[in-house]
């Protein structure tokens, strides 16, 4: 296993997931008194395994049909594209 590139994806996605709003609802759902917080963890985890898995499987599919380069350029765009419109509706 290639460490680096290991934590290098863990610490992107660690970093993105923080306060957003999957946190917040799992949060919510912890909150309930009457819920095991095992069962909340549980299935906050297998939502976000599906989720990753889904990416995944999203990007295997475009490799093959589109240039890494150009995905990397794409995801850029639509990063930038994200952080303007949110910074125009703040």
């Amino acid at each position: 296993m290639d460490w680096k590139v290991f934590l290098t994806i863990f610490g992107a996605v660690f970093v993105a997931e923080l306060g957003d709003k999957t946190q917040l609802a799992t949060m919510l759902f912890a909150t309930d008194k009457e819920v095991s917080k095992y069962l909340v963890f549980a299935a906050a985890s297998a939502a976000l395994i599906v989720a990753s898995a889904l990416g995944v499987l999203a990007g295997s599919l475009l490799s093959e049909f589109i240039n890494p380069k150009y995905l990397h350029y794409i995801a850029g765009v639509g990063f930038i594209a994200i952080g303007a419109i949110t910074l125009y509706n703040a």
